[in-house]
C-alpha cells in the first residue's frame, strides 16, 4: 500500500531540468546529473513529453514509465560501475 510518504516521493524527487542534443540534467532527491545519451541512449529520440515523465521507482530507481526505462540512482552517482551493454535481438540481423 502506498503512503503519503510514498506518493510524495515519487511526485516531487526526480525532474528533468532541462534537455540538449547531448542528454538532460535530471534532478533526483536533491542532487543533479547529467544523462547522456551515450549512456542511455532510448531516451535521445523520444518524444519531449515522455521524457518529461519521469518517477521514482521506489528509493533507489528512477522511472520513465512511457519509454519502459528505469535507472538506479547509483549508476547516475557512479556511471563508471555500470557500463552501458546493449544486447540486439538476433532477429535484427536478419532484417
Amino acid at each position: 500500500m502506498e503512503t503519503s510518504l510514498d506518493n510524495n516521493i515519487n511526485n516531487t524527487s526526480v525532474s528533468v531540468l532541462m534537455i540538449n542534443s547531448q542528454g538532460m540534467m535530471l534532478s533526483v532527491l536533491g542532487q543533479d546529473y547529467f544523462v547522456s545519451y551515450n549512456r542511455v541512449p532510448w531516451l535521445k529520440d523520444a518524444r519531449v513529453s515522455s521524457v518529461l515523465n519521469v518517477r521514482m521507482s521506489g528509493l533507489r530507481a528512477i522511472e520513465w514509465p512511457e519509454l519502459d526505462v528505469d535507472l538506479e540512482i547509483e549508476s547516475l552517482k557512479h556511471p563508471e560501475r555500470y557500463p552501458l551493454i546493449m544486447k540486439r535481438n538476433p532477429m535484427e540481423l536478419l532484417m
